[in-house]
């Protein structure tokens, strides 16, 4: 791939100075024939969330092509708050989804992974998950030394979408917990929307071209070339 040009490198720079909106994400498969109690109980915890906490958590139930069965993510506000006795005092009081070790929750839970992320500005991130069902994730891992080229292909992605009149996706970074580096987040209305119009090729190749990539036959390409593993899935919101 081109080297970014300077226009491309400020939008780029502008962009992600806007993902600073911390968010907790748990990933979680249930034990065979435990998923709709699981879905229950975490249902329950949500509403008892929403007791004390400004945001709720948002529950996506995976479609296909990925190996947990559920998305619990939602906004925090900072981490030493996150952490605080208070806050910890609050979650166990509610008895909320964060379950110690041992509890009976896990009778249910086949795996667990959690996560604490950056992502983008929490009121696009609450309009997008109440006006929309349908979310493309796609969870990332770059080859060593390849992280921060990672991130910029995915916001020149982005660049990209704008291009074609194509919503552009939530971006994730890593702050702490999991194995992967990044995630982001489509959303549409159904799979028709998820499908989307019909974009001309020499509009899409412009498109790529302004975003920074040699074409648009080779934005996929350039992203396998810093990627070690790539999970997706379509997942629908459970409410």
């Amino acid at each position: 791939m081109k080297k970014i040009l300077g226009l491309i490198t400020i939008i780029i720079s502008l962009t992600a100075s806007g993902q600073d909106q911390l968010y907790k994400v748990s990933l979680i498969r249930a034990k065979p024939g435990e998923l709709l109690n699981l879905i229950d109980q975490l249902n329950e915890d949500i509403a008892n969330y929403e007791s004390y906490l400004e945001h709720k958590p948002y529950l996506l139930r995976h479609s296909q092509g990925d190996h947990w069965d559920l998305m619990v993510i939602h906004p925090i506000e900072s981490l030493a708050d996150y952490f605080s006795e208070e806050e910890r005092d609050q979650r166990a009081d509610s008895k909320t989804f964060e379950k110690n070790y041992g509890d009976p929750f896990f009778d249910i839970v086949s795996f667990q992974e959690e996560a604490i992320v950056n992502g983008p500005p929490v009121n696009d991130f609450i309009a997008a998950f109440k006006k929309y069902d349908l979310f493309h994730i796609e969870i990332f891992t770059a080859i060593a030394g390849k992280q921060t080229e990672l991130l910029d292909q995915r916001l020149a992605e982005n660049h990209f979408y704008a291009g074609i009149d194509h919503r552009p996706n939530f971006i994730f970074t890593r702050i702490f917990g999991p194995s992967w580096d990044n995630f982001t987040i489509g959303f549409y209305e159904d799979l028709h929307d998820f499908a989307g119009p019909e974009v001309p090729f020499e509009k899409e190749d412009q498109a790529a071209k302004e975003a920074g990539f040699e074409g648009v036959n080779f934005i996929g390409s350039y992203l396998r070339s810093l990627i070690a593993e790539h999970h997706d899935t379509l997942a629908w919101k459970i409410d």
